[in-house]
């Protein structure tokens, strides 16, 4: 288990169990992303997973951090340059601590560019063929 991560059954629960800066930049990086696109999020592996053509970001609270992370973000750091690869697949992640955020349109515009690239290159958590 990650220190400091909710322990929940749907996203609601999740946002329940933090406070303070977490609570207000999970709740502003969700409102982007539901804002931007069409997905389906859920509890998966821990912490929010938004799903269009198959995983498309996570939202993970941490104890001391709050990551943004995507599963094609390699590819979006022209974007934004604070996304750092690590991971499979071709995930990206963006670390952030108390005082820092990503502005509503630039998450905005992360979003709209990973589904598109769901929907052009397919599912990143399966093989390509």
């Amino acid at each position: 288990m990650i220190p400091g991560a909710p322990k929940a059954d749907n996203p609601d629960d999740y946002l329940a169990q933090l406070d303070g800066w977490r609570l207000a930049t999970v709740e502003a990086l969700r409102a982007a992303v539901k804002a931007a696109a069409p997905l389906e999020e859920r509890i998966k592996w821990t912490h929010l997973v938004y799903f269009s053509n198959g995983p498309v970001l996570l939202i993970r609270a941490e104890a001391e951090r709050v990551l943004f992370g995507f599963w094609r973000g390699k590819r979006l750091r022209h974007i934004e340059p604070r996304l750092k690869p690590g991971g499979k697949f071709e995930l990206a992640t963006m670390v952030l601590r108390a005082g820092e955020a990503v502005d509503s349109a630039r998450a905005t515009e992360l979003v709209r560019a990973a589904v598109a690239l769901n929907h052009e290159i397919g599912d990143p958590s399966k093989p390509s063929v």
